[in-house]
């Protein structure tokens, strides 16, 4: 059976929380998709204008209320600092299969937030009858693709030009999860 997707939880770890996504946390989200390096392996550059990272946020709210995803802003549990955010997108009931994604700010990187915030991500989706997870990572995004590896993702293949940024077509690298 198939949980719906429509009041999304809070999921905790050892060191996060992750809660549903909030129009007030566009403000946070703002630093982050505004940083290029963080943006570097995005679809689209980095983010000047934090009315439209406030658009973004809105329309990922509206899409949990339609439980067609889930966004969550990570959190630390010691201090309740934001360290990003992570989701269950696309998700199709019908053939119980979602795609996951994740940005964490610069600053957070290497400390094992991401693996730690995804873990409980995977563990969600095993447990709401999803059986089939996706991921796409910009080809060259090692610290993603080394991440969705030690979550147990097999690479599936290349799309090749599938993103067209800064008027390049960039191939991305498809990873696929059986749950």
């Amino acid at each position: 059976m198939i949980l719906g997707f429509d009041n999304p939880p809070i999921l905790e770890t050892q060191r996060l929380r992750l809660q549903p996504l909030a129009q007030e946390d566009a403000e946070l989200l703002f630093p982050i998709m505004s940083d290029p390096e963080v943006m570097a392996h995005w679809d689209v550059p980095e983010i000047e204008d934090p009315a439209l990272v406030a658009a973004i946020v809105e329309s990922q709210v509206a899409a949990m209320r339609e439980g067609r995803a889930i966004y969550w802003a990570i959190r630390t549990l010691d201090d309740d600092a934001f360290k990003g955010c992570c989701d269950l997108s696309e998700i199709d009931r019908w053939h119980r299969r979602a795609e996951v994604g994740f940005m964490l700010e610069r600053g957070s990187w290497g400390y094992g937030y991401a693996l730690e915030a995804m873990q409980s991500v995977v563990a969600y989706a095993a447990v709401s009858g999803l059986r089939r997870l996706a991921a796409r990572t910009h080809l060259g995004n090692r610290r993603s693709e080394a991440l969705l590896e030690r979550l147990g993702f097999r690479g599936e293949g290349l799309l090749r030009g599938h993103v067209l940024r800064d008027g390049e077509r960039r191939d991305c690298r498809l990873f696929g999860l059986l749950l």
